[in-house]
């Protein structure tokens, strides 16, 4: 089996998140405008990973970001509730001249990349000019979750930005917290139950414990102030 056959992430039932393949772990932040809204991802670190290794996924280990058993103490409820669809099925599309946007809302990690320059949608109503229609694919592919996909009117295709298999921990600055987990590179990630969700390019999943569309992030990390150094 290849090595990209055997790179996946295991959502454990009311456990962790169990990583397997050698996945780098590396960390990454934000860097604002002066608006204080994010402009680009810059990775500061990359963590030592064993070739397998588990995440906390309920927020409350001491030894965060890797799981400690910290679910056990606190009987972490993490029953996965999130649509087993694929991602257009529950998507709207908004179409402009230069180029489509499919915006599928119940992902949204609230990362606010595409809140800059009046917003992606206005910027993709406005993709006849071509700095417009940069700028919606730059935010549309700095969306970690997902939610946002820029498509190319000639083609059909997503333009999606390319990426390694890797796991960032992402910190949020705008909102002084730490943010979910971003796999990017088409990791596999499998259910509790053994069912595969939709393999794609980044996804956003939820390590605050507290997200309503588990294991995938909905932004509760802010509402709540999770900070990864705190239990």
């Amino acid at each position: 089996m290849s090595e990209a056959k055997k790179q996946k992430l295991k959502v454990i039932q009311d456990g962790p998140y169990f990583v397997s393949g050698a996945i780098p772990l590396i960390r990454e932040t934000t860097r604002l405008d002066s608006d204080n809204l994010p402009v680009s991802w810059e990775q500061t670190t990359e963590v030592a990973v064993p070739e397998s290794y588990g995440l906390c996924r309920c927020g409350k280990s001491k030894s965060k970001p890797f799981c400690d058993g910290g679910h056990y103490a606190t009987n972490f409820d993490g029953t996965e509730t999130a649509v087993r669809e694929n991602y257009l099925n529950n998507a709207k599309k908004y179409v402009g001249p230069g180029l489509e946007l499919t915006d599928n809302e119940k992902l949204c990690s609230a990362a606010l990349f595409c809140h800059r320059c009046g917003d992606a949608w206005t910027l993709t109503e406005h993709s006849g000019d071509t700095q417009s229609r940069d700028m919606a694919i730059e935010e549309a592919g700095n969306c970690p979750s997902g939610r946002l996909v820029a498509w190319d009117k000639a083609t059909g295709k997503p333009i999606e930005p390319e990426f390694l298999p890797t796991i960032s921990l992402l910190d949020d600055p705008a909102h002084n917290v730490s943010g979910p987990l971003w796999l990017k590179g088409g990791i596999a990630v499998e259910a509790a139950d053994g069912q595969f969700y939709e393999q794609r390019n980044r996804v956003a999943l939820c390590r605050c414990g507290q997200s309503a569309n588990k294991p995938f992030c909905d932004g509760m990390h802010c509402k709540i102030e999770f900070r990864e150094n705190e239990s």
